[in-house]
């Protein structure tokens, strides 16, 4: 056992009650990390301060692989320093590398159990309701009470950008630690966002379509209905506005084209046939 509280050392005997059970109860992270390895020893200090300033909301389970060659064969381990993080008995989530604390503090956030989480479910249910003042004054309190739990302020900009609130919302993402700016949730809320401001005020979606049908060659009104059908959640034929424009003109808005097909396999989670097929455009495009 660690000397610190919430900080235990995990061998291949102890793994089940120490990893798995536990993990039962609370999330327990196990850190692969051996003595030679450098930024093993740099993530340390990281994991030490979330797992104090937590308290017992997670455990941090250590495996030295070198001790422990065996139980870092058994679960496949080949690089330094990886973690895991288990919840109910399963692995829900692997880091390979050092990492940030505002990254880890977000990856411990989804499964740590906060009073937080009620307001946030709250929040979400009664904007559902239509009651979006009282919605987003919910998170912005919340927000208040807790700084550091950024996905309070992730499910606030989300809110916001629902609302119309498109300067909030980038403020709000613009404020974000530039790690958690490139965690998928908070990408995903810049590609809608920019694509809401490029919709803004934009003619009902049939006359949009007569409009760049009448015009094929301007590449802003194409742009702006490949915005409106992502909005509309018409994926695919934003795509084929996005393809359209990438193939015709590299150089409108700084090589917009491109830039919104990646944003839009990211809302598509980059996994998918549509996805697969516009990848292939794509690649064949550009060389």
């Amino acid at each position: 056992m660690n000397e610190l509280k919430n900080i235990v050392n995990v061998t291949i005997d102890t793994f089940q009650a120490q990893v798995i059970e536990q993990s039962q109860h609370v999330p327990v992270l196990v850190d692969y990390w051996a003595d030679w390895c450098g930024p093993c020893q740099m993530q340390m200090p990281v994991l030490q301060k979330l797992v104090e300033e937590l308290d017992g909301k997670f455990v941090l389970a250590k495996v030295n692989t070198d001790e422990q060659r065996d139980l870092a064969r058994e679960h496949g381990i080949r690089s330094l320093p990886t973690m895991r993080l288990f919840r109910h008995g399963e692995i829900v989530e692997e880091i390979l590398g050092a990492q940030t604390e505002s990254t880890l503090r977000i990856l411990l956030d989804r499964y740590i159990e906060r009073e937080s989480d009620k307001i946030r479910a709250n929040a979400i249910e009664t904007f559902r309701q239509g009651r979006q003042d009282e919605a987003l004054e919910m998170l912005r309190s919340a927000r208040q009470a807790e700084p550091e739990n950024h996905q309070l302020t992730l499910d606030y900009a989300g809110l916001c950008l629902q609302a119309g609130r498109l300067e909030e919302t980038e403020r709000l993402l613009m404020d974000l630690p530039r790690d958690v700016r490139d965690e998928t949730q908070a990408v995903q809320l810049r590609a809608l966002l920019d694509f809401s401001s490029a919709a803004l005020d934009a003619p009902p979606l049939e006359k949009l379509e007569q409009s760049v049908a009448a015009n094929p060659e301007d590449m802003a009104r194409r742009y702006r209905l490949g915005a409106v059908y992502v909005l509309n959640d018409r994926m695919e034929a934003a795509l084929e506005a996005f393809m359209f424009i990438l193939e015709h003109d590299r150089k409108f808005r700084d090589d917009i084209g491109r830039r919104s097909l990646l944003a839009v396999f990211e809302l598509l989670g980059n996994e998918g046939e549509l996805v697969q097929r516009y990848r292939r455009q794509l690649f064949n495009t550009l060389h």
